[in-house]
């Protein structure tokens, strides 16, 4: 087990939160299976920004990012060195602590859980 620190957001998290992820799994999935609701509107194809989180703690544990996910992380509110989009990744054998962006570039949130 893998421990997932989520730093506090106002709307999805306000107090943070920690929770347990098994070694390879989806760290979107995972959050949202512990009620950690980050957005996701295109349903993990790759195809948008709105799970965009910032790693602050384990980012080199996790895979490295395609060229697709580069360039759409190019257009994320908010993004720093150690953005990725959440959908794409997966825990391996190190602690993570996550920053979820204040804002997204979705005009309206999906309702997805």
């Amino acid at each position: 087990m893998v421990t997932i620190t989520v730093l506090p957001h106002h709307e999805i998290c306000p107090n943070g939160a920690t929770v347990e992820l098994n070694t390879g799994e989806n760290l979107l999935e995972g959050l949202h299976e512990h009620g950690i609701d980050i957005e996701h509107a295109c349903d993990c194809s790759k195809a948008c920004t709105t799970c965009h989180v910032v790693v602050r703690q384990g980012f080199d544990s996790l895979e490295e990012m395609d060229d697709i996910e580069a360039d759409l992380l190019d257009r994320a509110w908010g993004l720093e060195p150690n953005s990725r989009l959440s959908c794409q990744c997966v825990v391996a054998d190190e602690n993570l602590t996550v920053y979820i962006p204040k804002h997204t570039l979705n005009h309206a949130k999906e309702g997805h859980h």
